[in-house]
């Protein structure tokens, strides 16, 4: 089966050795997305625009894959803080209707520059 990289100036460049997205199949893999300005690189500040950016940036590379978040399968939410997950639950409903994605919420020591929040995703495109 082939591999398609999914790549778009729309949502933060990898900060590694990764692909924002792979596609196989039917079947889009998105790599985890911190609320990093796309423009700027730069992160935002606090914890609410901070989840704002995450999902703004995981539907481009959605839109990149010509998907939306509408066909996200799972998503799943690094925090550094789990006393943060009522608000990412509020912001979350502001990008995603019924049915919801299955999900998973993980409390995690740090990420990658200071962020308070990463998420991945699998979208079916079927």
């Amino acid at each position: 089966m082939n591999r398609k990289i999914i790549s778009t100036s729309k949502a933060p460049a990898a900060i590694g050795v990764y692909s924002q997205a792979v596609r196989v199949g039917d079947t889009v893999y998105c790599s985890g997305q911190i609320g990093l300005e796309p423009e700027s690189g730069q992160l935002v500040e606090g914890f609410e625009a901070q989840a704002v950016q995450v999902f703004e940036n995981l539907k481009a590379v959605a839109c990149a894959s010509d998907a939306t978040l509408a066909q996200v399968a799972r998503i799943t939410l690094y925090l550094t803080d789990l006393g943060n997950f009522g608000k990412v639950n509020e912001i979350m409903a502001r990008y995603f209707t019924e049915p919801y994605p299955a999900r998973a919420a993980v409390g995690v020591k740090e990420l990658p520059r200071g962020a308070q929040i990463e998420a991945d995703a699998i979208l079916f495109l079927g």
